[in-house]
């Protein structure tokens, strides 16, 4: 079973690895079991990560004087990330080095 992002593999699970988990879970749903608990592992992080982002850029934009905040995450997110004083990660990261 590979694991794969963007056509780009990030993990392979050996069919020795596969019978160890399927020990514990049925052959019938390992691929659907699996991917599920991939999908709630990206969800989870996601939640948890867009949860920070709007507790620290709605105050930003209310004292910018934004009057409508979208509620819908992705429009949200956009409005934050078109932000000029928007900075992802890496420019935080490179920032702070300087």
């Amino acid at each position: 079973m590979k694991i794969s992002v963007d056509d780009v593999e990030l993990y392979t699970l050996s069919e020795t690895k596969k019978k160890v988990i399927q020990h514990q879970i049925s052959s019938d749903i390992f691929y659907d079991d699996m991917k599920r608990r991939l999908e709630w592992v990206l969800m989870h992080k996601y939640n948890q990560v867009y949860k920070r982002l709007k507790d620290e850029w709605e105050p930003k934009l209310a004292a910018a004087g934004m009057r409508s905040i979208p509620t819908d995450p992705d429009e949200f997110a956009e409005l934050v990330f078109a932000q000029p004083n928007y900075k992802d990660r890496k420019a935080r990261d490179k920032e702070s080095i300087l």
